[in-house]
């Protein structure tokens, strides 16, 4: 009778293990991360995420979340379709700051003169953040790319606006995934790798 309790039960529990797995979100340094996320009618996966420190401060959680998984950061900056950076606040910041940050990031991946045509949408961003005044430790920015809307700019939730461009899009990708990435180990995670 063992014997047939033994492969009945482990015949039941194995696929339900494997379901349970799968439900799980990933974790990193305290910060449950959501396998899938949803931007407008499309569900995205998460395609890698990890820690951005500077200098020895761990800053926020970012995770990159895009239709299919890819290691290239060519191809998820050239990608036309949704996609999702997230940053979850592991310190507390001015949101000027961090917003000083992404515009650094601007200008160490482009060259003047693409910055320049860049120059309203940087503004409008700065404004969005501005206007957020802080980012505390567990506060969840969200900069979700919506096709022909723009990078839509969520706190906690709650939507803070809009940046039209998907020109616009990829520059701020690149802040990231750029040639000069604001944290080149955040940028290998966020790859997946």
């Amino acid at each position: 009778m063992g014997r047939w309790i033994g492969p009945a039960l482990s015949g039941f529990l194995i696929p339900l293990l494997v379901l349970c797995g799968a439900a799980h979100a990933a974790e990193i340094e305290g910060v449950k991360l959501d396998d899938k996320a949803r931007v407008g009618a499309s569900e995205l996966v998460l395609n890698g995420a990890g820690v951005r420190t500077r200098v020895f401060f761990r800053v926020y959680v970012g995770a990159l979340y895009l239709r299919k998984k890819t290691g290239a950061a060519d191809a998820a900056i050239a990608d036309a379709g949704p996609k999702r950076v997230a940053m979850h606040m592991m310190r507390d910041l001015a949101s000027d700051q961090l917003f000083s940050a992404l515009e650094e990031g601007l200008k160490k991946n482009h060259a003047p003169e693409q910055l320049a045509k860049l120059e309203p949408q940087v503004k409008q961003l700065g404004a969005i953040f501005s206007a957020v005044k802080a980012a505390k430790t567990g506060d969840v920015f969200l900069l979700d790319y919506v096709p022909g809307a723009g990078t839509r700019v969520t706190v906690n939730g709650e939507g803070k606006g809009t940046v039209p461009g998907e020109e616009f899009n990829r520059a701020l990708l690149r802040v990231w995934l750029g040639e000069e990435p604001a944290d080149a180990a955040l940028k290998k995670a966020m790859l997946g790798g």
